[in-house]
């Protein structure tokens, strides 16, 4: 008999059971041992205070139901529930994490599966099978003990409904979660959640060929629904990013895989809203343990589309829009969240996004960049502590979110809400004027780009130029590498942008966290340290050739700026210039001028810096990535953020070295990493002598208004002062702030 008629027989007898009125969960699990064959099922409800209890079994001793309790993480059933993983394994009590619990009578058996029972994302228990004989139990066995924990998600969701404090209280308390900035900014509003739908309502199947036939239906409509979407995303800003990533999005629509496996569950039982959730919950499982972020991005994708379909199934419901009101100025939660689903809430007035699982890489923080949404990612659990309606902080300057804040908190966030509106306000002002210092110093601020969309800023806020353009970016969210002619169409859109003023454009920085599907990359254990970058283009030098081919292309005879990123040694960089220097002599016209830089973000590079300086014609300091290396400390890892700071003492002696050597080398040095944008670190970049900064387009007026705010001359001898009395001291940031503070000047 083969797993699919065990599978479709199960569900069968779950239906007719479950069709009776309060069905006791020990015929249930019963029914479930004989239908796979085990000796044992055995199901977990979890309890107030994060307990797992048992509270039905086939096969070990009745007297434990009731009895036997697992902390969240304690055992193995609170391992599953705690990871929220399935465990397979072949001799359980042999792990490192089994718990003997004697009162069960557990001992003979070996083997175990232990799936989570989850409804909504929120964690309701687990259930169990277990065999003596040791063996791994067979994918399409698990796969059936995954719709069963589906089935059983109801039953045990009343079973906690219905007890006294079975309500979480420490959701009426405030929680303040850190997270990872993705689009700065503010947001002060109510929770709206995305992907709040309840539960369908018919798990299994009367007739699977109406099934099917309401499935293609809805396949169909859902379809239609994108191409409405991008036909519509003309309106929008950013409209050639935003159409980028949409058709990206709709690849993912297109693919067979995914509805595919929506069509087998049908077949084997079960509603097709139930069959959509059931594979999208798969393929979510199954993403989420392959290293490469980006990919595990594509999770938001399916998931997205997986929400659009059940909307499409509903007949009463606009097709993929959220039914529910959105209040003015609402902040979204998601626990992942797609392109399309993000257009859908902006279109209705959110001011401010929350994603548990995202990166700066999703399709859904490009378009929220492009939409100067503010957007946090890597809030972990904020899904399971907040409720629809409650107050919440967004802060995407600092990283944090605040649910239902303290009354003194949010009026102090609600002040700084009024001021940053009015700095704002007055900061407008400041874009046609020069940057320069109060005692006439002159500064060049420039911005980071890497969309088309981006560019409308160097306008808006009066930079002088592009100071990073990340070539990758449009590559990433189109979800391919470009070929040349494509390539050379977007650089020389940039260079019509800028319309003169100085671009320097990054080469390729892929590998590592920034991964496409067709890239040949192996996962590392240390993906910043690994193979990405320039180690790639000189590895894969067909691949570095076509884009130094299209930059030359595209310059089409005006001056041209190419920088190398992650450079560790001066043989790197020459070998990756001399590649260049060959292609320009391929291309006709050639540019009026090429300048040849380099990063300057790996340690090892300062010890060689003088034949660095004699080799290029400029250089610029990648803050983000000098510091984790620096530090040995990774950037993205929370519990390391602030740990480490840019104006520590050793820090600034570096920089300042750096300004120096380049200065007398008549060599041109810039800092474009995130840094630059903080106008306190601005100040001093500026007093140590590195005098062009580029960052994000939104600091540019801030920077110029504290740098016009203050004399450096006088500011230089303060910052003296301040690195001879520092002694240990880890950052100097405290004092400098009390100092900018004293002196009124806007940091």
């Amino acid at each position: 008999m083969t797993a699919g008629t065990i599978s479709r027989r199960l569900l069968a007898r779950l239906r007719e059971l479950m069709a009776q009125s309060a069905v006791p969960l020990s015929e249930l699990a019963a029914v479930i041992a004989a239908e796979m064959v085990s000796e044992v099922c055995s199901i977990y409800a979890l309890r107030p205070g994060e307990v797992l209890q048992l509270v039905a079994t086939h096969g070990l001793r009745p007297e434990a139901v009731g009895r036997t309790r697992l902390r969240i993480g304690e055992g193995l059933v609170g391992l599953s529930a705690a990871t929220g993983e399935i465990l397979n394994l072949p001799d359980a009590q042999n792990h490192p994490a089994f718990a003997y619990r004697p009162e069960t009578g557990e001992e003979p058996f070996a083997a175990l599966l232990a799936v989570p029972v989850r409804r909504a994302g929120r964690m309701l228990g687990v259930v169990v099978v277990q065999n003596r004989a040791a063996r791994l139990y067979a994918e399409d066995e698990a796969e059936t003990l995954e719709t069963v924990a589906m089935l059983l998600a109801e039953p045990l969701a009343a079973m906690t409904a219905g007890e006294p404090g079975g309500e979480d209280l420490a959701t009426t308390l405030p929680r303040h979660f850190v997270a990872t900035p993705l689009v700065a900014g503010l947001a002060i509003g109510t929770v709206v959640v995305h992907g709040l739908r309840p539960a369908p309502m018919r798990l299994l199947a009367d007739d699977p060929a109406r099934e099917q036939a309401r499935l293609a239906q809805a396949v169909a409509r859902m379809r239609r629904g994108i191409d409405q979407l991008i036909a519509a995303s003309g309106d929008l800003p950013a409209a050639a990013t935003t159409r980028d990533v949409l058709e990206a999005y709709r690849l993912v629509a297109e693919d067979a895989g995914w509805l595919r496996r929506v069509a087998e569950r049908i077949a084997a039982g079960l509603t097709a809203e139930a069959a959509v959730e059931r594979a999208a919950s798969e393929v979510r499982e199954r993403m989420r343990r392959i290293n490469d972020p980006y990919l595990r991005e594509r999770v938001a994708d399916i998931e997205d589309l997986a929400e659009r379909l059940l909307a499409a199934l509903d007949a009463g419901a606009p097709e993929g829009v959220p039914p529910a009101p959105v209040p003015p100025g609402a902040i979204l939660l998601a626990r992942r969240l797609g392109p399309a689903h993000l257009l859908d809430w902006h279109g209705r007035g959110i001011a401010g996004v929350v994603v548990e699982e995202a990166s700066a890489a999703g399709h859904a923080a490009i378009i929220a960049r492009a939409l100067a949404l503010p957007m946090l990612g890597g809030v972990r659990d904020a899904l399971a502590a907040a409720e629809p309606g409650d107050l919440a902080i967004l802060d995407g300057d600092e990283g944090q979110l605040i649910l239902r804040p303290a009354e003194d908190l949010r009026h102090a966030y609600l002040r700084a809400a009024h001021d940053r509106a009015a700095r704002a306000l007055a900061w407008a002002g400041l874009a046609g004027a020069p940057s320069r210092s109060r005692d006439g110093t002159p500064l060049r601020l420039m911005i980071n780009a890497g969309l088309t969309q981006e560019l409308a800023a160097l306008d808006r806020v009066g930079a002088e130029g592009i100071g990073l353009f990340r070539t990758e970016i449009a590559m990433l969210a189109r979800g391919r590498l470009l070929d040349v002619a494509e390539q050379a169409a977007l650089y020389a859109r940039v260079l019509d942008a800028a319309a003169g003023r100085p671009v320097l454009f990054r080469t390729l920085d892929l590998g590592g966290d920034k991964l496409l599907p067709d890239a040949d990359a192996e996962a590392a254990e240390n993906p910043a340290m690994g193979w990405r970058s320039l180690r790639v283009g000189l590895d894969r030098p067909a691949l570095l050739r076509r884009q130094l081919r299209a930059l030359l292309l595209a310059a089409s005879g005006r001056p041209l700026s190419v920088m190398f990123p992650m450079v560790a040694t001066v043989a790197e960089f020459t070998a990756a210039k001399a590649l260049l220097l060959a292609e320009r002599e391929r291309v006709r016209p050639a540019p009026a001028r090429l300048s040849i830089g380099s990063m300057i973000e790996v340690p090892a590079l300062l010890w060689q810096i003088d034949g660095l300086l004699a080799a290029a014609d400029f250089v610029s300091i990648g803050s983000n990535d000098l510091m984790q290396f620096l530090f040995a400390a990774d950037r993205g890892a929370p519990a390391l953020a602030g740990r480490y700071d840019i104006l520590s003492s050793p820090v600034l002696t570096l920089l300042e070295a750096l300004a120096r050597r380049a200065a007398a080398a008549l060599v041109p040095l810039s800092l474009c990493g995130e840094a630059a944008g903080e106008p306190l670190v601005a100040l001093v970049l500026a007093a140590l002598g590195i005098t062009t900064l580029s960052m994000n387009a939104a600091a540019v007026l801030p920077v110029k208004a504290a740098l016009a705010a203050v004399d450096l001359v006088a500011f230089r001898a303060v910052l003296e002062t301040l690195r001879r009395q520092a002694g240990d001291v880890a950052s100097l940031r405290g004092p400098l702030d009390a100092w900018a503070r004293e002196h009124d000047v806007p940091i």
